[in-house]
């Protein structure tokens, strides 16, 4: 399951945002196969209109569905961070080692004021707060490097072990980036390189979003706020995503019925929660896409990775599926639900056989086809 790691300088609302986050969308533990967490992980549901629209669609054919799952998402809720962590400052062990099992990390800024609330630095600044934070996993990184280089250098020195230079070569390649204390781009780099940062479990290779907390007042309006307006920027020019949450209106959310929620956005200017546009920041940055399998047992919603064939996503659902794949039956969202279903889209030659070679495309219905 993918994880994201929600990290934060102490006091910028970053456990505030976790505890509404999963109270706001746990999943209930019967439909999945994970009852027992710990305390500071959450598995929250990935909000998508198109899954409750089949849903409805199902239930208006067969009068109920068994069973609906949403995509999940693992959100862990990492120990605050201060400066010195990289070197086992305050909990900086344990920080880093959280972040290293995680595949993308929202850091949560401070960018409202309140006096009440003191800030570990002094004041607000959004910026500072940020470079703290990068300085320190790149420290870390650079620690790490130090070490894998020399061992690499050694392995690679007769020329034989070639698998040790392409490492090394790497290595050498990001070494000078992190250590002026930049957050690497995967763009910058080539599929293969990008595979084996993945691999390396760089701090600074991991994907970032940017989650800026700000006043309940300035929520309908963020840019009117001048540290959110200067950190958008800086999330523009770094490629990184942003998102304008309200941590305390979010955990005031999770105590109103479902049916008052919208009405309380609404009365502050904004139509649906943060947390809405995190998640789905989330898992937009891992480069996630969803595809669909529909039936009166269950409705569900599968995450995979863009760029995914057939083949690929029949074994997120099980190995067998990927090893004994013949066709996949595919049928646009659109065109499923505007013909009543999977009879309809048949019956008007909307539904298309796919074989190996197709590439799954966000919001594909499917049915796979195999033999084991």
């Amino acid at each position: 399951m993918l994880k994201a790691g929600i990290v934060g300088l102490p006091n910028v609302g970053k456990s505030t945002l976790f505890n509404a986050l999963t109270s706001s969308y746990q999943a209930e533990s019967a439909n999945y196969p994970f009852c027992t967490i710990e305390p500071n992980v959450g598995i929250v549901k990935v909000p998508d209109s198109r899954l409750d629209a089949l849903t409805q669609l199902l239930i208006s054919q067969h009068g109920k569905v068994e069973k609906v799952t949403p995509a999940v998402f693992e959100f862990v809720d990492i120990a605050g961070l201060v400066r010195g962590a990289s070197k086992g400052e305050g909990l900086g062990n344990q920080f880093l080692a959280t972040i290293r099992e995680v595949d993308a990390i929202v850091q949560v800024v401070r960018c409202f004021e309140d006096d009440d609330i003191t800030h570990v630095e002094g004041s607000v600044a959004p910026s500072r707060d940020i470079d703290t934070i990068v300085l320190e996993l790149c420290l870390a990184d650079i620690g790490s490097l130090d070490k894998r280089i020399d061992k690499l250098k050694k392995q690679s020195k007769s020329g034989g072990d070639k698998e040790a230079t392409l490492w090394l070569d790497l290595f050498q390649r990001v070494y000078p980036i992190i250590e002026s204390g930049q957050w690497l781009n995967l763009a910058d780099y080539s599929e293969d390189d990008r595979a084996l940062l993945r691999q390396a479990q760089l701090l600074t290779a991991k994907p970032l979003i940017y989650a800026a907390n700000v006043a309940e007042h300035e929520l309908a309006d963020p840019m009117s706020n001048p540290h959110y307006k200067a950190l958008s920027e800086r999330a523009k020019a770094e490629g990184v995503g942003l998102v304008a949450i309200c941590a305390q209106i979010e955990a005031e959310l999770t105590t109103l019925p479902a049916e008052d929620k919208l009405d309380y956005l609404q009365s502050l200017g904004v139509q649906e929660s943060g947390i809405n546009g995190l998640i789905r920041a989330a898992y937009d940055t891992l480069g996630l896409w969803t595809y669909f399998t529909a039936g009166v047992k269950e409705v569900r919603a599968w995450p995979f990775n863009r760029g995914f064939t057939a083949p690929n996503c029949a074994g997120i659902i099980h190995t067998d599926f990927e090893k004994g794949f013949i066709r996949a039956e595919v049928t646009k969202l659109n065109d499923y639900l505007e013909n009543n279903g999977e009879k309809g889209s048949k019956e008007k030659g909307l539904t298309c056989l796919e074989g190996k070679e197709y590439l799954m495309q966000d919001g594909d219905v499917v049915y796979f086809r195999f033999n084991v």
